[in-house]
């Protein structure tokens, strides 16, 4: 077995995933007690059930105006029902030039209370499901798209620096202007507004996005844009970020404001954040570290960690059996990209040991996700399993795990990026496998010519 060969998932327990971990080297934990995973930790004074969180899948469903639209709700109903015990709202954009699509979620004062009905049904039906005292955290992510802005559904990139990785794929000329530091002043001040009205509907905290490639993740990755409070240094690099959350921090006391990171984006230097620049594309945690600890220190009180570009890198961040359409598999085991998705954010959980962190990578591994976590959160390597195919997919598996002591193998993600294939043809997302009376029909229609 290769670790630079792809294969489709084929492991039916806990001996064949450890021997083929070891066949490939690499470190993926296994617990037969995944009791840890049910217990409660304290999350900025709320009381957070379990070790489940889902993480902030699009399901580009909104209506015209950004508000949540039917199958937004329909969702969260599903993720509410189903037991976890966080739930990451999905991006939202926090003026209408930085939707990543014309049907991204974009809160302003003339849809928050559409808003606010999603929280309380959200809040409603976790209780009726888990009972009264399943107090389920809710955190918005806010964002802006950047390079990644189709608004009205055509390209209008928004751009911190000029990547020589990622700048000749999406056609960006080298005379395309960078977004100026006064834009970017003014940019601070949309995502307090934003925030102000994510506490006005009633979430427990904010995200202020910064993976993946988008605007704050790509600034953190400017080391080539010169003559800017917002380039180079590190200081400059993480500027917005940490001064938006110390904004919101001082001006909506009510909520709490964190972060998703990508701490590795797979991207060579200068190009990419946390990227070593002796030897690419292994990855420098340095940085990424710090930033963890800037934003702890005043208040963070917990974090969110991926890694890569869905646009250059998928298999980093979401390894996968099959990628979308036109694209090749990887030349690497997906068991090797789920085992360096732990270890980075143990990397970062260690660094520092008293800020939670949400970990991601778990979908792949289908009906074993459960003891591998909680291998890792028993191990202190994080706090949280965090799911993102796996809640499309199967929304019930907490309720499942609770009732059943394991998991229905048959309502799994099969990790086949039909969700990924249905974004990017432009409808509306979602599992095609398990859920397939909704949204196997938007996959054929994307499928068409």
């Amino acid at each position: 077995m290769s670790r630079s060969q792809h294969k489709r998932f084929k492991i039916k327990d806990k001996a064949e995933l450890l021997r083929q971990a070891g066949k490939l080297a690499v470190d993926v934990p296994f617990s037969n007690d995944i009791g840890v995973l049910f217990t409660p930790i304290d999350i900025a004074g709320r009381r957070v059930p379990n070790r489940f969180a889902v993480q902030p899948m699009e399901g580009c469903d909104s209506e015209f105006d950004g508000s949540p639209g039917e199958l937004t709700f329909r969702r969260y109903r599903r993720f509410a029902a189903g037991g976890s015990g966080l739930i990451w709202f999905e991006a939202t954009a926090v003026a209408p030039e930085g939707r990543a699509n014309p049907a991204q979620l974009c809160i302003s004062n003339a849809n928050v209370d559409a808003f606010r009905r999603l929280v309380e049904q959200t809040r409603a039906v976790a209780r009726e499901s888990m009972g009264d005292a399943h107090g389920v955290l809710l955190i918005l992510q806010l964002t802006h798209a950047g390079r990644y802005c189709r608004p009205d559904g055509t390209p209008r990139p928004v751009i911190a620096h000029h990547s020589a990785i990622l700048d000749p794929p999406m056609g960006i000329a080298p005379a395309h202007p960078l977004i100026s530091d006064e834009e970017l002043d003014r940019l601070r001040e949309a995502y307090l507004s934003a925030a102000e009205l994510a506490a006005a509907a009633g979430f427990d905290g904010v995200d202020v996005k910064a993976c993946h490639g988008y605007l704050v993740s790509e600034l953190l990755a400017s080391f080539t844009r010169t003559n800017s409070r917002y380039g180079g240094s590190f200081e400059n690099r993480a500027r917005l970020l940490l001064e938006v959350a110390a904004r919101i921090r001082e001006k909506v006391p009510g909520i709490f404001v964190t972060s998703r990171i990508s701490a590795h984006d797979g991207i060579p230097h200068p190009y990419g954040f946390g990227a070593d620049a002796a030897e690419p594309p292994a990855e420098d945690l340095a940085e990424p570290k710090e930033l963890a600890r800037r934003l702890h220190t005043p208040g963070c009180p917990l974090l969110n960690v991926s890694i890569g570009n869905p646009y250059y890198n998928p298999h980093y961040g979401r390894p996968f059996d099959l990628p979308i359409a036109g694209a090749k598999p990887p030349n690497e085991h997906p068991l090797v990209g789920v085992a360096r998705l732990l270890r980075i954010t143990a990397e970062l959980q260690h660094a520092v040991p008293d800020l939670p962190i949400v970990g991601t990578g778990y979908s792949w591994l289908r009906h074993l996700f459960p003891n591998v976590g909680a291998a890792v959160v028993g191990s202190g390597k994080a706090a949280f399993v965090g799911l993102g195919r796996q809640a499309f997919a199967y929304p019930d598996c907490v309720k499942d795990l609770a009732e059943k002591g394991a998991l229905i193998p048959e309502k799994t993600c099969v990790g086949c990026s039909g969700c990924t294939q249905i974004m990017r043809d432009g409808g509306s997302t979602g599992c095609i496998v398990r859920d397939r009376e909704i949204y196997g029909e938007q996959y054929r229609t994307g499928r068409r010519p």
